[in-house]
């Protein structure tokens, strides 16, 4: 017997029982539509933590203050002004392999312009710093070195605080206060959206690093800066550079085998790379809860493929009388539960794009369904269908022809 024949007579006898076969493939449709819309879901997250951190900029390393003992006392990582304009200078002169470094300080102030105002963050920098984050304008310009050497009383501002301090109209020239000093808005900076922690990072205004440390951070020892964002000439220079900065640190700051180094570096990319795989991770244990349910689909599967063989044994028998061999009834058998299985996997799919859709309509949340995901999930269905359909099919081979004629 041709396969064409065994197909049609497959595909007969599920329509004969139409109700039957629609409950039998239902575990199937219900597992395979879990998969999809599960996998959708996790590699959605995924792009959102991808994107989140590749907001920040690319090759890029942080130094930030470390800790020092005084009088017996260890303050935490952060916890002490260890780092100065000099030590971006030097960075940026005598390390080979960097290609920008800027300093930040960060503070919180109140933000007014006329009637309206507005807490966020303001924070002290230089141009580099725009270029490590890859960081444009919508409008204006960003700040200049010009402004720097100055000490020049201008800022730049996220979306965020451009929206709830002027609404529609354009921020620039515009005179705002920050702590109740004046300063003239140059700029708009582009949407960067969220972080990898949460923060938004458009709720935040910009000021030249030397008028942030005269008059926004008191308190502070002068020139000292809240950390150093440092970006390397290419992704394969990500460690060289950060032990050239290392050592560069090491020995401006007296740093030797016997004291601690009082401060600390952090590479973005090993963060982005954890990220990636904690979501990965993430997408496998949903598609793994997922695909018990495709489990279960294949014992009902079995379990229907048994009944079915004891329901048409005196079919069995007479086919056998005329001359089909053993191969030829469990071909039929198999061919039967792997129809179940990708007609189930092939709705399924459907359904479970569908369910990934809506999800991603009524929650916004990304949803992304790969080829590769679909693919698996059909073959996997079929792969189902085989090994669940095999026991029922040999059963159904091995029946005697005298036994299954008999059969009432």
């Amino acid at each position: 017997m041709d396969f064409l024949q065994t197909l049609k007579i497959a595909l007969r006898a599920l329509r004969t029982n139409k109700m039957r076969s629609f409950l039998t493939m239902l575990g199937i449709i219900i597992g395979i539509a879990a998969v999809i819309a599960m996998m959708a879901v996790g590699s959605g997250a995924s792009y959102v933590i991808s994107q989140q951190i590749a907001s920040i900029g690319s090759n890029i390393i942080l130094v930030i203050p470390g800790s020092t003992t005084s009088g017996g006392l260890r303050s935490g990582t952060g916890g002490a002004q260890t780092l100065v304009n000099d030590d971006v200078k030097a960075i940026m002169n005598e390390c080979p392999s960097v290609e920008y470094a800027a300093p930040t300080t960060r503070n919180a102030a109140l933000v007014v312009y006329g009637n309206m105002n507005w807490s966020t963050i303001a924070m002290g920098t230089t141009p580099e710093l725009f270029l490590i984050r890859e960081w444009g304008v919508v409008s204006g310009r960003n700040i200049e070195q010009q402004d720097v050497d100055g000490a020049l009383k201008v800022c730049v501002i996220g979306q965020t605080v451009a929206d709830n301090l002027f609404g529609s109209s354009d921020p620039v020239d515009k005179i705002i206060r920050i702590k109740k000093i004046p300063f003239t808005v140059i700029g708009v900076l582009e949407k960067k959206g969220q972080s990898p922690q949460g923060q938004d990072q458009d709720d935040s205004i910009f000021v030249p690093v030397r008028t942030a440390q005269r008059n926004l951070v008191r308190g502070q020892t002068p020139g000292s800066v809240g950390a150093i964002m440092v970006k390397a000439r290419s992704e394969a220079l990500l460690g060289k550079a950060e032990d050239e900065i290392k050592a560069l640190l090491n020995q401006r700051h007296r740093i030797t085998a016997s004291r601690d180094p009082d401060y600390s570096t952090r590479n973005l990319s090993e963060i982005l790379a954890v990220a990636e795989q904690s979501s990965k991770a993430m997408s496998l244990l949903l598609g793994a809860v997922a695909s018990i349910s495709l489990i279960v689909g294949g014992i009902g599967i079995m379990n229907i493929m048994l009944v079915s063989v004891t329901e048409r044994t005196r079919e069995i028998g007479i086919r056998m009388a005329i001359g089909a061999r053993r191969n030829d009834i469990m071909l039929q058998f198999l061919t039967e539960a792997v129809l179940l299985t990708m007609i189930g996997g092939l709705t399924g799919i459907l359904l479970g794009s569908a369910g990934a859709v809506i999800v991603s309509n009524m929650l916004s949340w990304p949803t992304l369904i790969s080829i590769e995901s679909i693919s698996m999930a059909f073959f996997f269905s079929a792969f189902v269908g085989i090994f669940f359909g095999f026991y029922p099919a040999r059963k159904a081979a091995l029946l005697n022809p005298i036994d299954a004629l008999r059969y009432e």
